[in-house]
Protein backbone atom coordinates (compact mmCIF):
# COMPACT_ATOMS: atom_id res chain seq x y z
CA UNK A 1 0.00 0.00 0.00
CA UNK A 2 1.29 3.47 -0.79
CA UNK A 3 1.87 6.00 1.89
CA UNK A 4 -1.00 8.07 0.54
CA UNK A 5 -4.05 7.04 2.42
CA UNK A 6 -6.36 8.02 -0.41
CA UNK A 7 -7.58 5.03 -2.41
CA UNK A 8 -8.28 5.35 -6.10
CA UNK A 9 -11.43 3.64 -7.17
CA UNK A 10 -11.63 2.95 -10.88
CA UNK A 11 -14.84 2.16 -12.77
CA UNK A 12 -13.87 -0.70 -15.01
CA UNK A 13 -17.18 -0.85 -16.91
CA UNK A 14 -17.10 -0.64 -20.69
CA UNK A 15 -17.51 2.79 -22.04
CA UNK A 16 -17.33 4.43 -18.62
CA UNK A 17 -16.15 7.99 -18.61
CA UNK A 18 -12.73 8.78 -17.29
CA UNK A 19 -12.99 9.47 -13.55
CA UNK A 20 -12.31 12.97 -12.44
CA UNK A 21 -9.07 13.86 -10.88
CA UNK A 22 -8.97 12.83 -7.21
CA UNK A 23 -8.63 15.65 -4.80
CA UNK A 24 -6.35 15.13 -1.86
CA UNK A 25 -8.13 15.27 1.43
CA UNK A 26 -6.76 17.15 4.40
CA UNK A 27 -4.34 15.29 6.59
CA UNK A 28 -5.98 13.02 9.01
CA UNK A 29 -5.10 10.08 11.05
CA UNK A 30 -4.17 7.03 9.04
CA UNK A 31 -6.84 4.41 8.83
CA UNK A 32 -6.36 0.77 8.22
CA UNK A 33 -8.25 -0.53 5.23
CA UNK A 34 -9.28 -4.06 5.93
CA UNK A 35 -8.12 -6.64 3.47
CA UNK A 36 -10.99 -8.77 2.28
CA UNK A 37 -10.66 -12.42 1.81
CA UNK A 38 -11.88 -14.21 -1.30
CA UNK A 39 -15.69 -14.34 -1.46
CA UNK A 40 -16.13 -11.37 0.85
CA UNK A 41 -17.51 -8.01 -0.14
CA UNK A 42 -15.84 -4.68 0.31
CA UNK A 43 -15.14 -3.95 3.97
CA UNK A 44 -16.87 -1.05 5.59
CA UNK A 45 -14.69 1.99 5.83
CA UNK A 46 -15.18 3.78 9.11
CA UNK A 47 -17.17 6.95 8.71
CA UNK A 48 -18.64 5.93 5.37
CA UNK A 49 -21.68 4.02 4.19
CA UNK A 50 -20.97 0.55 2.99
CA UNK A 51 -20.29 0.24 -0.71
CA UNK A 52 -23.21 -1.30 -2.59
CA UNK A 53 -23.21 -2.67 -6.09
CA UNK A 54 -24.64 -0.19 -8.60
CA UNK A 55 -23.45 2.94 -6.76
CA UNK A 56 -21.91 5.71 -8.87
CA UNK A 57 -19.26 8.40 -8.49
CA UNK A 58 -20.24 11.47 -6.61
CA UNK A 59 -19.34 15.02 -7.49
CA UNK A 60 -16.25 14.90 -5.34
CA UNK A 61 -14.91 11.81 -7.03
CA UNK A 62 -15.59 9.39 -4.15
CA UNK A 63 -17.37 6.20 -4.82
CA UNK A 64 -20.74 5.99 -3.14
CA UNK A 65 -20.58 2.38 -2.10
CA UNK A 66 -19.54 1.24 -5.57
CA UNK A 67 -17.75 -2.09 -5.54
CA UNK A 68 -14.81 -1.31 -7.76
CA UNK A 69 -13.39 -4.75 -7.31
CA UNK A 70 -16.38 -6.40 -9.04
CA UNK A 71 -15.30 -8.45 -12.00
CA UNK A 72 -16.82 -7.06 -15.22
CA UNK A 73 -17.51 -9.46 -18.08
CA UNK A 74 -16.24 -8.51 -21.48
CA UNK A 75 -18.54 -8.41 -24.53
CA UNK A 76 -19.45 -11.90 -25.53
CA UNK A 77 -18.14 -13.43 -22.31
CA UNK A 78 -21.55 -13.76 -20.78
CA UNK A 79 -24.47 -15.96 -21.66
CA UNK A 80 -25.44 -16.61 -25.26
CA UNK A 81 -27.15 -13.92 -27.24
CA UNK A 82 -30.82 -13.52 -26.46
CA UNK A 83 -33.79 -13.55 -28.83
CA UNK A 84 -33.17 -9.97 -29.86
CA UNK A 85 -29.74 -10.78 -31.24
CA UNK A 86 -27.84 -9.12 -28.35
CA UNK A 87 -25.72 -10.96 -25.80
CA UNK A 88 -27.21 -11.66 -22.43
CA UNK A 89 -24.27 -10.18 -20.51
CA UNK A 90 -23.60 -6.73 -19.24
CA UNK A 91 -25.68 -3.95 -20.75
CA UNK A 92 -28.05 -6.54 -22.11
CA UNK A 93 -31.30 -4.79 -23.13
CA UNK A 94 -29.70 -1.32 -23.09
CA UNK A 95 -29.52 1.02 -26.03
CA UNK A 96 -25.96 1.78 -27.05
CA UNK A 97 -24.75 5.32 -26.68
CA UNK A 98 -28.04 6.61 -25.39
CA UNK A 99 -28.20 5.38 -21.81
CA UNK A 100 -31.34 3.31 -22.54
CA UNK A 101 -33.88 2.44 -19.91
CA UNK A 102 -33.66 -1.28 -20.51
CA UNK A 103 -37.13 -1.64 -22.22
CA UNK A 104 -37.81 -1.95 -25.94
CA UNK A 105 -38.71 1.15 -27.93
CA UNK A 106 -42.40 1.97 -28.43
CA UNK A 107 -43.88 0.77 -31.76
CA UNK A 108 -44.47 3.50 -34.38
CA UNK A 109 -47.88 5.16 -34.36
CA UNK A 110 -50.23 3.62 -36.95
CA UNK A 111 -50.98 5.64 -40.09
CA UNK A 112 -54.28 7.52 -40.07
CA UNK A 113 -55.90 5.45 -42.81
CA UNK A 114 -59.55 5.80 -41.71
CA UNK A 115 -59.37 9.59 -41.95
CA UNK A 116 -57.62 9.40 -45.31
CA UNK A 117 -60.25 7.00 -46.63
CA UNK A 118 -63.00 9.31 -45.41
CA UNK A 119 -61.45 12.24 -47.26
CA UNK A 120 -61.19 10.12 -50.43
CA UNK A 121 -64.83 9.06 -50.16
CA UNK A 122 -65.92 12.67 -49.73
CA UNK A 123 -63.95 13.71 -52.80
CA UNK A 124 -65.51 10.92 -54.90
CA UNK A 125 -68.98 11.85 -53.65
CA UNK A 126 -68.38 15.50 -54.49
CA UNK A 127 -67.30 14.60 -58.02
CA UNK A 128 -70.40 12.44 -58.52
CA UNK A 129 -72.69 15.22 -57.30
CA UNK A 130 -71.00 17.65 -59.68
CA UNK A 131 -71.39 15.27 -62.64
CA UNK A 132 -75.07 14.61 -61.86
CA UNK A 133 -75.77 18.33 -61.49
CA UNK A 134 -74.02 19.07 -64.78
CA UNK A 135 -75.92 16.30 -66.56
CA UNK A 136 -79.24 17.49 -65.14
CA UNK A 137 -78.41 21.01 -66.29
CA UNK A 138 -77.75 19.74 -69.82
CA UNK A 139 -81.08 17.90 -69.85
CA UNK A 140 -82.93 21.02 -68.74
CA UNK A 141 -81.10 23.04 -71.38
CA UNK A 142 -81.99 20.50 -74.11
CA UNK A 143 -85.64 20.41 -73.08
CA UNK A 144 -86.00 24.18 -72.80
CA UNK A 145 -84.23 24.66 -76.13
CA UNK A 146 -86.90 22.56 -77.86
CA UNK A 147 -89.75 23.95 -75.76
CA UNK A 148 -88.89 27.47 -76.85
CA UNK A 149 -89.78 26.54 -80.46
CA UNK A 150 -93.21 25.13 -79.60
CA UNK A 151 -96.15 27.32 -80.62
CA UNK A 152 -98.41 28.51 -77.80
CA UNK A 153 -102.06 29.13 -78.69
CA UNK A 154 -105.15 30.49 -76.95
CA UNK A 155 -107.17 27.27 -76.92
CA UNK A 156 -109.90 27.73 -74.32
CA UNK A 157 -113.24 29.54 -74.63
CA UNK A 158 -114.01 32.19 -72.05
CA UNK A 159 -117.57 31.13 -71.22
CA UNK A 160 -120.09 28.30 -71.41
CA UNK A 161 -117.63 25.65 -70.27
CA UNK A 162 -118.48 22.46 -68.30
CA UNK A 163 -117.51 22.39 -64.64
CA UNK A 164 -114.25 20.57 -63.83
CA UNK A 165 -114.52 16.83 -63.21
CA UNK A 166 -112.13 14.35 -61.65
CA UNK A 167 -108.83 13.65 -63.32
CA UNK A 168 -107.32 15.63 -66.20
CA UNK A 169 -108.53 15.74 -69.82
CA UNK A 170 -106.17 16.60 -72.67
CA UNK A 171 -107.40 17.21 -76.21
CA UNK A 172 -104.89 15.74 -78.69
CA UNK A 173 -105.19 16.89 -82.28
CA UNK A 174 -103.38 15.72 -85.38
CA UNK A 175 -103.66 18.38 -88.07
CA UNK A 176 -102.52 18.70 -91.64
CA UNK A 177 -100.59 21.82 -90.71
CA UNK A 178 -97.39 22.19 -92.68
CA UNK A 179 -95.83 24.64 -90.24
CA UNK A 180 -92.05 24.37 -90.25
CA UNK A 181 -91.93 22.56 -93.60
CA UNK A 182 -90.36 23.86 -96.77
CA UNK A 183 -92.11 23.24 -100.08
CA UNK A 184 -89.63 20.47 -100.85
CA UNK A 185 -90.26 18.79 -97.48
CA UNK A 186 -94.04 19.01 -97.93
CA UNK A 187 -93.70 17.45 -101.36
CA UNK A 188 -91.43 14.70 -100.02
CA UNK A 189 -93.99 13.84 -97.35
CA UNK A 190 -96.72 13.83 -100.03
CA UNK A 191 -99.09 15.80 -97.85
CA UNK A 192 -101.42 16.74 -100.67
CA UNK A 193 -99.79 19.93 -101.89
CA UNK A 194 -96.41 21.52 -102.44
CA UNK A 195 -97.52 24.90 -101.11
CA UNK A 196 -96.94 24.99 -97.38
CA UNK A 197 -99.87 27.36 -96.92
CA UNK A 198 -102.40 24.99 -98.46
CA UNK A 199 -104.86 23.08 -96.30
CA UNK A 200 -103.45 24.23 -92.98
CA UNK A 201 -106.78 24.15 -91.13
CA UNK A 202 -108.00 20.54 -91.08
CA UNK A 203 -107.78 17.82 -88.46
CA UNK A 204 -107.00 14.22 -89.33
CA UNK A 205 -107.32 12.91 -85.77
CA UNK A 206 -109.05 14.03 -82.57
CA UNK A 207 -108.50 12.23 -79.26
CA UNK A 208 -109.17 12.84 -75.58
CA UNK A 209 -106.55 11.60 -73.13
CA UNK A 210 -108.07 11.15 -69.69
CA UNK A 211 -105.38 11.02 -67.00
CA UNK A 212 -107.03 9.41 -64.01
CA UNK A 213 -106.18 10.60 -60.52
CA UNK A 214 -106.56 7.08 -59.13
CA UNK A 215 -106.30 4.54 -61.95
CA UNK A 216 -105.07 3.84 -65.46
CA UNK A 217 -105.28 6.41 -68.27
CA UNK A 218 -107.86 6.22 -71.04
CA UNK A 219 -107.41 7.34 -74.64
CA UNK A 220 -110.66 8.02 -76.51
CA UNK A 221 -110.77 8.50 -80.28
CA UNK A 222 -113.36 10.82 -81.77
CA UNK A 223 -113.95 10.08 -85.48
CA UNK A 224 -113.20 13.23 -87.42
CA UNK A 225 -116.43 12.82 -89.43
CA UNK A 226 -118.59 12.71 -86.27
CA UNK A 227 -121.83 14.61 -86.81
CA UNK A 228 -122.12 17.15 -83.97
CA UNK A 229 -123.36 20.65 -83.20
CA UNK A 230 -120.74 23.35 -83.81
CA UNK A 231 -121.36 26.54 -81.76
CA UNK A 232 -122.33 29.33 -84.15
CA UNK A 233 -122.36 27.09 -87.25
CA UNK A 234 -125.17 24.57 -86.74
CA UNK A 235 -124.41 20.88 -87.28
CA UNK A 236 -121.46 19.56 -89.18
CA UNK A 237 -118.50 17.23 -89.10
CA UNK A 238 -116.49 17.80 -85.93
CA UNK A 239 -113.27 18.50 -87.82
CA UNK A 240 -114.96 21.46 -89.50
CA UNK A 241 -114.86 23.28 -86.15
CA UNK A 242 -111.08 23.48 -86.46
CA UNK A 243 -111.44 24.89 -89.95
CA UNK A 244 -113.96 27.51 -88.83
CA UNK A 245 -112.39 28.71 -85.59
CA UNK A 246 -109.09 26.92 -84.92
CA UNK A 247 -108.22 25.35 -81.55
CA UNK A 248 -110.60 27.48 -79.48
CA UNK A 249 -113.73 26.54 -81.44
CA UNK A 250 -112.66 22.89 -81.61
CA UNK A 251 -112.25 22.76 -77.82
CA UNK A 252 -115.63 24.43 -77.36
CA UNK A 253 -117.28 21.93 -79.73
CA UNK A 254 -115.73 18.90 -78.00
CA UNK A 255 -116.69 20.18 -74.54
CA UNK A 256 -120.28 20.76 -75.67
CA UNK A 257 -120.55 17.30 -77.27
CA UNK A 258 -118.98 15.35 -74.38
CA UNK A 259 -119.73 17.50 -71.31
CA UNK A 260 -116.06 17.05 -70.36
CA UNK A 261 -113.93 20.04 -69.44
CA UNK A 262 -110.70 20.11 -71.45
CA UNK A 263 -107.74 21.02 -69.25
CA UNK A 264 -104.91 21.00 -71.82
CA UNK A 265 -104.55 21.14 -75.58
CA UNK A 266 -101.81 19.67 -77.77
CA UNK A 267 -101.65 19.67 -81.55
CA UNK A 268 -99.07 18.16 -83.88
CA UNK A 269 -98.83 18.82 -87.60
CA UNK A 270 -97.53 16.76 -90.51
CA UNK A 271 -93.98 18.01 -90.28
CA UNK A 272 -93.71 17.62 -86.53
CA UNK A 273 -95.11 14.10 -86.61
CA UNK A 274 -92.80 12.82 -89.37
CA UNK A 275 -89.81 14.63 -87.85
CA UNK A 276 -90.24 12.99 -84.45
CA UNK A 277 -90.65 9.52 -85.99
CA UNK A 278 -87.44 9.93 -87.98
CA UNK A 279 -85.60 11.39 -84.97
CA UNK A 280 -86.24 8.24 -82.91
CA UNK A 281 -85.16 6.00 -85.79
CA UNK A 282 -88.63 4.95 -86.90
CA UNK A 283 -91.37 3.03 -85.10
CA UNK A 284 -91.88 -0.72 -85.34
CA UNK A 285 -95.42 -1.78 -86.21
CA UNK A 286 -96.86 -5.21 -86.98
CA UNK A 287 -99.54 -4.97 -89.67
CA UNK A 288 -102.04 -7.86 -89.86
CA UNK A 289 -102.59 -7.16 -93.56
CA UNK A 290 -101.00 -5.23 -96.39
CA UNK A 291 -101.97 -1.56 -96.62
CA UNK A 292 -102.13 0.07 -100.04
CA UNK A 293 -103.65 3.52 -100.26
CA UNK A 294 -102.94 5.76 -103.22
CA UNK A 295 -104.55 8.73 -101.48
CA UNK A 296 -102.14 8.38 -98.54
CA UNK A 297 -99.25 7.43 -100.85
CA UNK A 298 -98.37 4.20 -99.05
CA UNK A 299 -97.93 0.56 -100.04
CA UNK A 300 -96.96 -1.41 -96.94
CA UNK A 301 -96.61 -5.22 -96.80
CA UNK A 302 -98.16 -7.29 -94.04
CA UNK A 303 -95.99 -8.20 -91.07
CA UNK A 304 -93.70 -6.42 -88.61
CA UNK A 305 -91.66 -3.54 -90.01
CA UNK A 306 -90.02 -0.27 -89.04
CA UNK A 307 -92.01 2.69 -90.35
CA UNK A 308 -90.17 5.86 -91.35
CA UNK A 309 -91.64 9.30 -90.86
CA UNK A 310 -93.24 9.45 -94.33
CA UNK A 311 -94.67 5.90 -94.16
CA UNK A 312 -95.92 6.44 -90.61
CA UNK A 313 -97.69 9.63 -91.66
CA UNK A 314 -99.36 7.82 -94.56
CA UNK A 315 -100.39 4.93 -92.32
CA UNK A 316 -102.14 7.05 -89.68
CA UNK A 317 -103.91 9.06 -92.41
CA UNK A 318 -105.10 6.11 -94.46
CA UNK A 319 -108.82 5.25 -94.47
CA UNK A 320 -109.54 4.21 -98.05
CA UNK A 321 -107.65 0.94 -97.61
CA UNK A 322 -110.02 -0.27 -94.89
CA UNK A 323 -113.66 -1.30 -94.98
CA UNK A 324 -114.54 0.65 -91.85
CA UNK A 325 -112.83 3.76 -93.19
CA UNK A 326 -112.56 6.50 -90.55
CA UNK A 327 -113.09 4.07 -87.65
CA UNK A 328 -110.13 1.91 -88.74
CA UNK A 329 -108.01 5.00 -89.14
CA UNK A 330 -108.84 6.18 -85.62
CA UNK A 331 -107.85 2.79 -84.22
CA UNK A 332 -104.54 2.83 -86.11
CA UNK A 333 -103.81 6.33 -84.83
CA UNK A 334 -104.26 5.25 -81.20
CA UNK A 335 -102.05 2.20 -81.71
CA UNK A 336 -99.30 4.14 -83.44
CA UNK A 337 -99.37 7.01 -80.95
CA UNK A 338 -98.85 4.59 -78.06
CA UNK A 339 -95.96 2.88 -79.88
CA UNK A 340 -94.36 6.23 -80.72
CA UNK A 341 -94.52 7.50 -77.15
CA UNK A 342 -93.10 4.21 -75.90
CA UNK A 343 -90.18 4.62 -78.30
CA UNK A 344 -89.58 8.21 -77.24
CA UNK A 345 -89.88 7.59 -73.50
CA UNK A 346 -86.77 5.42 -73.22
CA UNK A 347 -83.69 6.28 -71.11
CA UNK A 348 -81.59 6.47 -74.26
CA UNK A 349 -83.77 9.32 -75.56
CA UNK A 350 -84.90 11.16 -72.43
CA UNK A 351 -81.67 10.96 -70.41
CA UNK A 352 -79.19 11.82 -73.16
CA UNK A 353 -79.14 15.61 -73.66
CA UNK A 354 -78.22 15.69 -77.35
CA UNK A 355 -80.79 12.98 -78.19
CA UNK A 356 -83.50 14.80 -76.26
CA UNK A 357 -82.61 18.06 -78.00
CA UNK A 358 -82.70 16.42 -81.44
CA UNK A 359 -86.08 14.77 -80.86
CA UNK A 360 -87.60 17.87 -79.34
CA UNK A 361 -86.44 20.23 -82.05
CA UNK A 362 -87.50 17.78 -84.80
CA UNK A 363 -91.13 18.08 -83.80
CA UNK A 364 -91.21 21.40 -81.94
CA UNK A 365 -91.98 23.60 -84.94
CA UNK A 366 -94.97 21.42 -85.81
CA UNK A 367 -96.38 21.32 -82.27
CA UNK A 368 -98.82 23.75 -80.68
CA UNK A 369 -100.00 23.76 -77.05
CA UNK A 370 -102.28 25.91 -74.95
CA UNK A 371 -100.80 28.96 -73.29
CA UNK A 372 -99.78 28.21 -69.75
CA UNK A 373 -98.76 24.60 -70.33
CA UNK A 374 -95.40 23.87 -68.73
CA UNK A 375 -92.67 21.57 -70.09
CA UNK A 376 -93.30 19.25 -67.12
CA UNK A 377 -96.98 18.96 -68.07
CA UNK A 378 -96.02 18.11 -71.65
CA UNK A 379 -93.60 15.48 -70.37
CA UNK A 380 -96.32 14.03 -68.13
CA UNK A 381 -98.71 13.80 -71.09
CA UNK A 382 -96.10 11.99 -73.16
CA UNK A 383 -95.33 9.61 -70.30
CA UNK A 384 -99.05 8.88 -69.83
CA UNK A 385 -99.46 8.09 -73.53
CA UNK A 386 -96.64 5.60 -73.16
CA UNK A 387 -98.71 3.84 -70.50
CA UNK A 388 -101.61 3.32 -72.91
CA UNK A 389 -99.74 0.33 -74.36
CA UNK A 390 -99.07 -1.07 -70.87
CA UNK A 391 -102.47 -1.51 -69.27
CA UNK A 392 -104.30 1.70 -70.19
CA UNK A 393 -107.62 1.80 -72.02
CA UNK A 394 -107.74 2.71 -75.71
CA UNK A 395 -111.32 3.13 -76.91
CA UNK A 396 -113.48 4.90 -79.43
CA UNK A 397 -116.69 6.84 -79.00
CA UNK A 398 -119.56 4.33 -79.39
CA UNK A 399 -121.05 4.62 -82.87
CA UNK A 400 -124.61 3.93 -84.00
CA UNK A 401 -124.04 4.42 -87.74
CA UNK A 402 -120.62 4.69 -89.40
CA UNK A 403 -122.18 5.71 -92.75
CA UNK A 404 -124.74 8.26 -91.75
CA UNK A 405 -125.54 10.39 -94.80
CA UNK A 406 -126.58 13.99 -94.35
CA UNK A 407 -127.02 16.32 -97.30
CA UNK A 408 -125.20 13.89 -99.53
CA UNK A 409 -122.12 13.54 -97.32
CA UNK A 410 -121.06 10.51 -95.29
CA UNK A 411 -120.77 11.15 -91.57
CA UNK A 412 -120.49 9.15 -88.33
CA UNK A 413 -123.42 9.12 -85.93
CA UNK A 414 -122.71 8.42 -82.26
CA UNK A 415 -124.65 6.01 -80.09
CA UNK A 416 -125.92 8.72 -77.77
CA UNK A 417 -126.80 6.40 -74.86
CA UNK A 418 -123.49 4.57 -74.67
CA UNK A 419 -121.52 7.70 -75.51
CA UNK A 420 -123.11 9.48 -72.57
CA UNK A 421 -122.24 6.56 -70.28
CA UNK A 422 -118.62 6.68 -71.46
CA UNK A 423 -118.22 10.40 -70.90
CA UNK A 424 -119.96 10.21 -67.50
CA UNK A 425 -117.51 7.51 -66.39
CA UNK A 426 -114.59 9.69 -67.48
CA UNK A 427 -116.06 12.73 -65.77
CA UNK A 428 -116.42 10.82 -62.50
CA UNK A 429 -113.06 9.08 -62.97
CA UNK A 430 -114.58 5.60 -62.75
CA UNK A 431 -113.67 2.48 -64.78
CA UNK A 432 -115.37 2.10 -68.13
CA UNK A 433 -117.21 -1.05 -69.22
CA UNK A 434 -117.05 -2.96 -72.50
CA UNK A 435 -120.50 -1.75 -73.57
CA UNK A 436 -119.47 1.87 -73.01
CA UNK A 437 -116.35 1.48 -75.14
CA UNK A 438 -117.87 -0.49 -78.02
CA UNK A 439 -116.92 1.05 -81.29
CA UNK A 440 -119.98 0.16 -83.32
Amino acid sequence: MPDDDDAIIVDTRRGAARPPRVRRRPAEEPQQIPVRSPGQGQARVPGRAPVQPGDRWNAGGYAEGFDSTRVMPTRGAGPAAGPGGRDGGYDSGRGYGGGGTGRPADPPAPARRPRRRKRTALRVFGVLVLVVALWAGLLVWAGMSAWGKVTKVDAFPTSGRPSPGKGTNVLLVGSDSRAGLTSAQAKALRTGGSNVSEGAAHTDSIMILHMSSSGSPTLVSIPRDSWVAIPGYGHGKINAAFTYGGPKLLVQTVEQATDLRIDDYMEIGFGGFAGVVDAVGGVRMCLPEAVKDDYAHINLPAGCQNLSGANALGYVRSRHAFATGDLARAEHQRQFLGALMKKIATPGNLLVPWRLKSIGESGAQGIAVNKGMSPLTALKIMWTLKGITAGGESVQVPVANANYYVDGQSTVLWDSTRATQLFTALRNDTPISVSQSAGS
